[in-house]
């Protein structure tokens, strides 16, 4: 593994490797001790063209407490591929840290910066990929139905975009059913669903345009804000297309009394989930969060710290 760019490029392999460091350092961090330093005299650049909670701070307490250091520079100071081109801004950061995670408009930057370097580029966020959620998700779905999900389904309503394909991806690659809801015209892209399938044709996908239809037999419920940033031009139309497609108490009874609800966050209460279900029982949301922070540990301490 030299790069965490998308999903797709790591084997179902690499994905369990990843997940068990993850678990395994968040498990010794919850001994007391805290966990080793395993990246003591490194530095993670981190290159933010759009802002982040849980980005931020799950990969710099990430950083922190494995004995490494992070330095946040927003896109005002870099101007990615504006004030510098990607090339050059790569080629200077590698020879001062030894990492570089990136969250960005544009999926080509990050593919651009891997081009020009052979340290560790991490994808923080893209238009295309969302690895680093994907990898928390499973976790979270771990922590729910123990170590094994072959045979599981995860479903996801809401818009077939970044988050939605992530999952797709991981889904496939551990053997898990994955199945989609999405108002027409919001579908995972044909050509990426074809890819999947080529590289495992064995993969249990559905996709449908009712909410009600792919719930009734899922383990998990996940959804997504339906208008990401740099869409909001387009909310007044999104929020009408999306009509039918929030999560609420009405579709929650229609699944399984053990299937959980996830969101990757930020959520609109109200508008693609109610408070009702993000604050009840069966909702995950938060220790979801939480380990954003453990997956992003896994991912810098086996393309960092050798793990």
């Amino acid at each position: 593994m030299k790069h965490c760019i998308t999903i797709a490029d790591f084997t179902p392999e690499q994905i369990n490797h990843i997940l068990d460091v993850a678990i395994a350092l968040r498990d010794q961090r919850a001994s007391g001790r805290g966990n080793d330093p395993i990246l003591k005299g490194q530095t993670l650049a981190m290159l933010f063209e759009k802002p982040s909670l849980r980005t931020r701070v799950s990969f710099e307490q990430a950083m922190y407490e494995l004995g490494g250091n992070a330095i946040v520079l927003s896109n005002s100071e870099v101007g990615l591929g504006k004030r510098e081109s990607v090339a050059d801004v790569t080629r200077v950061l590698a020879g001062m840290v030894d990492g570089v995670a990136a969250r960005v408009f544009e999926h080509t930057k990050l593919t651009e910066m891997a081009d020009n370097t052979s340290m560790p580029i991490i994808n923080m966020l893209s238009d295309y990929s969302h690895p680093c959620q994907a990898l928390a998700d499973i976790m979270t779905l771990i922590d729910e139905f123990g170590r094994d999900l072959a045979g599981r389904t995860l479903t996801y309503i809401g818009d077939g975009n970044n988050v939605a394909l992530s999952l797709a991806s991981i889904c496939s690659k551990l053997g898990i059913n994955f199945s989609i809801a999405t108002p027409v015209g919001y579908e995972l892209p044909q050509t990426e669903v074809d890819a999947i399938l080529a590289h495992n044709p064995a993969f249990k996908f559905k996709a449908s345009t009712s909410p009600a239809d792919v719930v009734k037999d899922t383990d998990a419920i996940y959804t997504d804000t339906w208008v990401s940033m740099g869409q909001e031009e387009e909310k007044a139309q999104r929020l009408k297309e999306f009509d039918g497609f929030q999560i609420n108490d009405e579709l929650l009874a229609q699944a399984p009394d053990h299937a959980i609800v996830l969101h990757c966050l930020p959520a609109y209460r109200g508008i693609e989930i109610t408070d009702s279900v993000m604050d009840g029982p069966r909702s995950r949301v938060f220790p979801e969060a939480h380990n954003r922070l453990h997956a992003q540990k896994g991912v810098l301490a086996v393309l960092m710290g050798n793990q």
